[in-house]
């Protein structure tokens, strides 16, 4: 198949202002860590910014009609939901967007719960504003990562006011169904709760046979309150441009939102606003393309790692991270130390599962150009069967 879109070079980022990159820099090591991906943004949205340049006046700029029918627009296209202008709150980044959740809803000493492992800024928010992190392990059953609903449950009751859900889920790639999104609303319901739901890879479904529902979109009760957070940056790779927005549908928990944001959170950068309106009217085909090479790249990574003695990952449902378990290799190989650190020394640079709330594991980024996969995989093949 022959895709409109180059996504077998990605472009030069060694030497760049990139930190992926730049944390190797002068070492022959393959950065596949953080969550930005190795291809440059849509045709679109290159277009929009340099029209938008040649334009030469960067005054003050708030979110403008077009923008918002844009994200509406897209949001209802590929999601089914069908939300009102008003209920959008600009954010320069999601992470501002669930710390400024924290302070909204709780005060010192409440609890904050969250599922590990998970995204590592959400467990640092809770202690940024002296509240008490709360969490309950992810199980892995057979193929896929669920819920353990009992102690979920069990531990929502330790003085929570705020869940922070990470849908789809970092790092273990799990889209989750209406099922368990109707039980993750029953137990916010019946305890109280406001959920704080961070869906910045909700673009990135790569199993055909599922589909990214937005929580907040189950029904109106869980609607009131949720507050979901979106962004163009991870689904057209533009993360550096710094615009997100929070979707509230309730007006009291909106306002309280917005109030907790006053005098410490800034606008949206204008041309984060520019490539956002390009991605979610124009940039659809490009993200066709991406999604056909991202599944073949996360169907490439699954068969490498079960290839590989003590080595074991699920099928990545969404985003376009791998969550590899490496606790057998490290007991049979008698290591103590980071995995993460093992095949940085072999020249792969991975995140490492201990800042996920998971020790043993690491994080793979298979956003890149299946050359440069191969390669990583190759040189962890070598490294594991040495």
């Amino acid at each position: 198949m022959t895709l409109p879109f180059d996504f077998a070079h990605g472009a030069e980022r060694a030497g760049s202002d990139s930190i992926k990159w730049r944390r190797y820099a002068g070492r022959d090591v393959i950065p596949m860590w953080v969550a930005d991906m190795d291809f440059a943004a849509p045709p679109p949205v290159l277009d929009a910014l340099r029209a938008r340049l040649d334009h030469g006046v960067f005054g003050y700029a708030d979110p403008w009609p077009g923008v918002l029918e844009a994200v509406i627009d897209g949001i209802a296209r590929d999601h089914g939901w069908r939300i009102q202008p008003e209920w959008l709150v600009w954010l320069p980044g999601v992470v501002t967007g669930f710390n400024v959740a924290v302070r909204t809803v709780g005060r010192p000493g409440d609890g904050v719960f969250t599922a590990t492992p998970v995204y590592p800024p959400f467990l640092h928010a809770p202690g940024n504003f002296e509240q008490r992190l709360v969490t309950t392990p992810l199980l892995r059953t057979g193929t896929r990562w669920e819920w353990d609903w009992d102690r979920s449950a069990a531990a929502l009751a330790d003085g929570v006011r705020l869940f922070m859900l990470c849908h789809p889920h970092n790092p273990v790639g799990r889209v989750f169904d209406r099922d368990e999104l109707g039980r993750i609303a029953e137990l916010a319901e019946r305890h109280d709760l406001v959920v704080c739901s961070d869906e910045i890879h909700c673009g990135l479904v790569l199993d055909p046979t599922k589909a990214h529902v937005p929580l907040a979109a189950l029904d109106e009760r869980i609607g009131r309150r949720t507050i979901t957070l979106m962004a163009p940056s991870k689904t057209w790779n533009i993360p550096a441009l710094y615009c997100a927005f929070a979707i509230i549908p309730d007006g009291t928990l909106r306002a309280r939102y917005k109030h907790a944001m006053a005098g410490i959170v800034p606008h949206v950068n204008v041309l984060g606003l520019v490539a956002t309106e390009a991605a979610y009217r124009d940039g659809g085909p490009w993200r066709e393309a991406l999604l056909a090479t991202l599944r073949s790249n996360a169907a490439r990574v699954t068969d490498a790692i079960d290839l590989l003695p003590g080595l074991a990952t699920t099928p990545v449902e969404a985003t376009y991270l791998a969550w590899i378990d490496c606790r057998d290799f490290l007991a049979a190989r008698g290591l103590t130390g980071s995995p993460a650190a093992f095949f940085e020394q072999a020249g792969v640079g991975l995140s490492d599962g201990r800042d996920f709330g998971l020790p043993g594991f690491v994080r793979l980024n298979f956003g890149c150009p299946p050359a440069r996969l191969e390669a990583a995989l190759e040189r962890m093949r070598r490294a594991v069967t040495a």
